[in-house]
């Protein structure tokens, strides 16, 4: 899921990124219409390199977080106002390094029995999205032409649901995600 610039950074260790800040995502599953979902999230359109893009709920490490486990769960929290209290993750994924913004991000997955009570942040999250994860081990790998003043014609490698394109760090991590759902199942 990586393009060629990315792809110069898979090999290196996450701790080359001493300089990188820091930032956690959460893949929170929870059930949904009797099926497991994901939650993914539109971000605002805005002045920066990730405006309008699809991601997964998390953000900058910030100083009064603990670690960056503490991190993904405020994020989560704050942007799709919810309650999650996790002592700890069920998994971590590998940590991604983003580029355009120098963030090395660290993915975690939990999952809850019920249905949450969304209350997304309208400041940080224009959509909020349901993934089923059947739907995502069925994800095939496709190409698209971005079409923004910073990635003019640029063609990188994606994932599409509901017409939403889920392309970098978020398709490489749902990627991992993917391949790890589809050795259990």
């Amino acid at each position: 899921m990586a393009n060629k610039q990315r792809k110069k950074h898979l090999n290196k260790d996450p701790a080359s990124y001493v300089y990188a800040k820091k930032a956690g995502v959460m893949l929170f599953c929870y059930p949904k219409n009797n099926k497991m979902h994901l939650s993914l999230i539109k971000r605002p359109e805005y002045n920066g390199v990730h405006s309008g893009q699809i991601s997964l709920p998390g953000g900058k490490k910030e100083k009064e977080d603990l670690s960056i486990w503490n991190t993904a769960l405020r994020e989560c929290n704050e942007e799709l106002g919810i309650s999650l209290t996790k002592k700890k993750p069920l998994i971590s994924l590998t940590p991604t390094y983003v580029p355009p913004s120098n963030f090395l991000v660290s993915p975690f997955v939990v999952a809850e029995k019920y249905y949450p009570n969304f209350n997304p942040n309208k400041r940080e999250v224009a959509i909020h999205i349901e993934l089923p994860l059947d739907e995502l081990i069925q994800f095939k790998i496709k190409e698209h032409v971005l079409k923004g003043v910073s990635s003019q014609n640029k063609t990188v490698p994606c994932f599409i649901f509901e017409n939403h394109v889920i392309w970098g760090a978020t398709a490489m991590i749902l990627f991992e995600f993917k391949v790890l759902l589809e050795s259990r199942f």
